[in-house]
This record gives structure tokens, C-alpha cells and sequence, in this order.
């Protein structure tokens, strides 16, 4: 059915957009808290929304029991038909918006070049949103921060954990952890690499100022194995000189399986005892809402559950 069809639909029964959205979220979670939680409602007003949008319908959308909530048959018809119209309805406010300004556009921070999180979100949104003027910032999580704060950024990505009060963030990805050697280094012929035996090697942590949430993830990392790990003495600034540096010999990387280049002669292995995980934060000004940025994250979070990006179990093996 067209998005027009859709709409014309909807004209017949009294439905609200915020109930197809209530529904919509409910389906994702299949969790009445966790739905609630995100559309920052109390549960029982969420679910008294549903189950007015399914006398409306005349249909069970959903089967709810005291241990799961599943899908009926005829939720799933009627789940890709819903967020269909919640599409179109983001897209006309996009317009809307777009005719407002006179170059509208959305100012997009990436941290490097070689991470794959936000060029993968950033497609999505532009098939969606083919108009959206968008401009890539490469700049460090900090940096970031005061961008976004002071209005020159709409949208972020990285480790939430030193955010300001003005910057707004959405776990993403917990990203597999690793270290990066060349070949021929003892760690290359292992399927797995114990965060212990990392004590003694020249470890290459990340330019102070342009990353201290990640140089400071590695350290407790390392901490927590028992010792403090013995730094590089010098610095770089992207994932592409430091490779060079470990092609020489001359130090190991602990990098997030996200942006392990594809470089001959390079071995990434994950980190074991204990498997960890980096993880990845959207990130938005906390007073922004509007349709770009909002369109921006539902592609991130959409795009995350389809990749699985928050499951942890089973990554980091091989």
C-alpha cells in the first residue's frame, strides 16, 4: 500500500499518530516498560493507547500474558503499514521544515574516518531523506560536546560518559574490543587476546584531547586485569597513522571492531578475560527536536536493532 493509500486509510477510523507511534515502539521493545520508558509516558497510559488503537481497528494486535508480549498475525500486518504512515507523516514535517529555512541542512560529528557506525547511519537517513543537505564534522567526542552545545553541531557519536547536561545521548552499539598487531606478533596466532598479556606491550593510546572517554575505557580495562599498561610515547591522530605505527613494530592498538582497517599485513584479535565492549552513544543537543535530528536517531536506533548492534553475545568470538 502507497503512503497516500496509507493515509486515506487512516481517515476512515479514529486514529491518532500517537497511538500508531505508541504501537510502533511497543512492537520494537515487546516490553510495555521499556516502551513507556522511551515515549516518557507512564505504562499504563501507553497501554490504555494501544488498546484504544486496537478497538479502533477492530483487530488484536498484540498477545500479552504475564511473561511475554508477542505480535499477533495481525500486528505484523499491520506493524510495517504503521510505521509506513509515521514515515511519511517525519517526512512531510521534514518538508515543511526544509521550506522554512532557507539552507536547511543537518551537521553530522564523526570521530574518524575509519569507524563505520555513523557512515552506515548516515546512508540510511539520506535514502530516506534524499533532499537532506548533509555536512560531516570529523571531530573528537569532546570537541563534539562543545559543538553541539553551542548550536554548531546537530549530531553526534560517541562515548556518553563525560556529556554535558546540554548534549543528549542513546546507546547505539556495544562494539567488540580488540588489539591490533601485525603479523608474525605472538597475539596474531591466538583467536583471542586476555587483557592480562597486554601488561608490557607498548600500547598506543588515543591523542589526550581528542579522546580522553577512550583512552580512559582502556585504562580501567587494563586496570581491572590487574596492572596499568605500559603507553607508547607518542601520539597520532587517526586510525590510519597509528596502523602505520603498528606496522613498524613499534607498538599494539586496542581498537573497536568497527574500525579495523583493512591493511595487508595486519591481525585484529578480540579481547578475552573479559570479552569488552565499547559503546557507541548517539548524540544530540538535548533542546533540538527537530525532524532532521529526530529522523536521524530513529535510522540509528532502526538501524542498530536490524544489525544488532547492542547484542553482546557471540561478537567478539573469532
Amino acid at each position: 500500500m502507497s503512503d497516500g493509500g496509507a493515509v486515506q486509510r487512516m481517515g476512515v477510523v479514529g486514529v491518532e499518530l500517537r497511538q500508531l507511534r505508541y504501537f510502533v515502539t511497543l512492537a520494537e521493545e515487546l516490553h510495555f516498560g521499556r516502551a513507556a520508558a522511551r515515549e516518557h509516558i507512564v505504562q499504563s497510559a501507553l497501554s490504555q493507547q494501544v488498546q484504544r488503537l486496537e478497538r479502533e481497528l477492530g483487530a488484536p494486535l498484540l498477545e500479552r500474558t504475564t511473561h511475554h508480549v508477542r505480535l499477533t498475525a495481525a500486528g505484523t500486518v499491520f506493524l510495517p503499514e504503521a510505521r509506513q504512515i509515521l514515515a511519511h507523516v517525519d517526512r512531510a514535517a521534514a518538508a515543511a521544515q526544509r521550506a522554512a529555512r532557507s539552507a536547511p541542512a543537518l551537521r553530522v560529528g564523526t570521530v574518524d574516518a575509519s569507524y563505520d557506525s555513523m557512515p552506515a547511519i548516515l546512508r540510511r537517513v539520506q535514502a530516506r531523506f534524499p533532499d537532506l543537505e548533509v555536512h560531516q564534522v570529523e571531530a573528537g567526542v569532546p570537541e563534539q560536546y562543545l559543538l553541539l552545545a553551542s548550536g554548531r553541531l546537530d549530531i553526534g557519536i560517541g562515548r556518553a560518559s563525560l556529556a554535558p547536561a546540554e548534549v543528549a545521548s542513546e546507546l547505539l552499539r556495544l562494539d567488540p574490543l580488540g588489539v591490533l598487531v601485525r603479523q608474525g606478533h605472538r597475539f596474531a596466532r591466538s583467536p583471542g587476546v586476555p587483557v592480562a598479556t597486554l601488561a608490557g606491550e607498548p600500547l598506543l593510546l588515543a591523542e589526550e584531547a581528542r579522546a580522553p572517554e577512550f583512552n580512559q575505557f582502556v585504562i580501567e580495562l587494563c586496570r581491572s586485569a590487574g596492572f596499568l599498561p605500559a603507553v607508547y610515547r607518542g601520539t597520532v591522530e587517526s586510525i590510519r597513522a597509528a596502523v602505520d605505527l603498528v606496522a613498524q613494530g613499534r607498538t599494539v592498538l586496542c581498537a573497536p571492531a568497527s574500525c579495523v582497517p583493512a591493511h595487508p599485513g595486519m591481525v585484529w584479535r578480540p579481547l578475552t578475560e573479559p570479552v569488552s565492549y565499547y559503546p557507541w552513544s548517539v548524540l544530540w543537543r538535548a533542546e533540538d527536536h527537530s525532524g532532521p535530528v529526530r529522523a536521524m536517531v530513529s535510522c540509528a536506533r532502526q538501524l542498530s536493532r536490524e544489525l544488532g548492534w547492542l547484542e553482546t553475545s557471540g561478537q567478539a568470538a573469532g
